[in-house]
Formats: C-alpha cells, sequence, structure tokens
C-alpha cells in the first residue's frame, strides 16, 4: 500500500485514528484529524500559515527521522511540497 501523506499538512496518515472526517463522520482519506473534522477544515489559513504551524513540530519530526532538519531547512522543503498538496494546489 501506497504511503498516504494529508493534503493540507503533510503528515503521513499510518493509522485510523489519523485520518480526519467527514460530515457523515466516515474517516476522510485525504487529510489528518489535526486539519480536517466533520467535513471541513479544522483552521482558515493560508498555505504560508499553514508552513508557520507546521514548522513548531520539527525537533518532534527529527526525533523518528534518519535525516534531521533545522526549523529554516524544514519551512524551505515545506514551501517546495506544499503547493503539490491537494490543498494547496492552484
Amino acid at each position: 500500500m501506497d504511503q498516504k501523506f494529508c493534503q493540507s499538512c503533510g503528515m503521513p496518515l499510518k493509522t485510523s485514528e489519523d485520518f480526519g472526517t467527514n460530515a457523515d463522520q466516515s474517516p476522510n482519506q485525504e487529510y489528518c484529524h489535526y486539519c480536517f473534522k466533520d467535513g471541513k477544515f479544522t483552521k482558515d489559513l493560508t498555505m504560508d500559515e499553514m508552513i508557520e504551524r507546521c514548522a513548531q513540530f520539527v525537533e518532534e519530526f527529527n526525533k523518528d527521522s534518519e535525516q534531521k532538519f533545522t526549523k529554516e531547512e524544514a519551512i524551505a522543503q515545506m514551501k517546495l511540497y506544499f503547493p503539490k498538496l491537494k490543498r494547496w494546489a492552484n
């Protein structure tokens, strides 16, 4: 199975608890529970605001990753990656 990632924040969707919910409470297959709940986005953010929000968790990401990023490096990578995610693609 291909690894799924939240199409808003890029978080890996590994377990059923990671997935957001649709309006009918069924699992949403595209977005995480942090970004999408009850059929709508939990926060009204711009892509840059989402990147800043995600950058707060770089240390947590680094714990489980072989490649370590500084906050600045992570922001630069997210600015390249996020425009490819469904929520931000224009």
